[in-house]
């Protein structure tokens, strides 16, 4: 894995190891990025936002862990935008902060630890998946999504977090905590806690 990888800082956008990412590029700085990712490898990494934290001389503070990805899917608009898409291979801790290249930020990664993002999702359930669905089905209600419950109940349930993880509109601190749960299971665990905690507008107990 690369000592020195792009980023993409973008608050509220997950990356999950396993998970896939729809991206649509369009300043030029990303744009940038991109077309040197897709000779180099096609590597980038995402992070969120920390707005906890004071900005920085290169922009928006960042949280400590981000994931990597790589471009699995690429195509280019009539108007010259990009669509990608990213396959998060593995989290990093985020290290020093590189010179910008074209505008774009760079900073060292951190892989240890995180080797295990590596392997294939577990295929076992990590809850009961009337538990999941349980808490499922009155959340989206809730938030007025509509879903294909048919496929939603086809998926293995490890791949089914990480998805929901991603695009469940959660806050960014929720979504970050959900980036840093170091097993699947301790990450399936925090999701159902989220959905439940949404559900019953406990907005103290909400994380921050």
């Amino acid at each position: 894995m690369p000592a020195i990888v792009p980023v993409f800082p973008l608050s509220g956008a997950l990356l999950l190891p396993h998970g896939r990412l729809p991206l649509n590029i369009f300043e030029p700085r990303y744009m940038a990025m991109v077309e040197e990712a897709m000779g180099t490898g096609r590597l980038l990494g995402m992070v969120q936002g920390d707005a906890s934290r004071p900005r920085g001389e290169q922009g928006t503070a960042v949280y400590s862990i981000g994931c990597l990805g790589r471009i699995t899917s690429f195509s280019e608009t009539d108007d010259g935008r990009f669509l990608i898409t990213l396959t998060g291979l593995l989290r990093f801790r985020v290290g020093e902060e590189q010179a910008m290249r074209q505008g774009y930020r760079r900073m060292a990664a951190d892989y240890a630890g995180f080797a295990a993002d590596a392997d294939p999702l577990p295929g076992e359930e990590t809850v009961p998946r009337a538990e999941l669905l349980g808490a499922l089905r009155p959340y989206f209600t809730s938030q007025g999504m509509e879903v294909n419950w048919e496929a939603i109940e086809q998926t293995p349930e490890a791949m089914l977090v990480n998805t929901l993880s991603m695009l469940c509109p959660f806050a960014v601190a929720e979504k970050q905590a959900l980036l840093e749960a170091m097993t699947p299971a301790a990450r399936t665990t925090m999701l159902l806690a989220l959905l439940r905690m949404a559900m019953h507008g406990d907005a103290g107990a909400r994380l921050s």
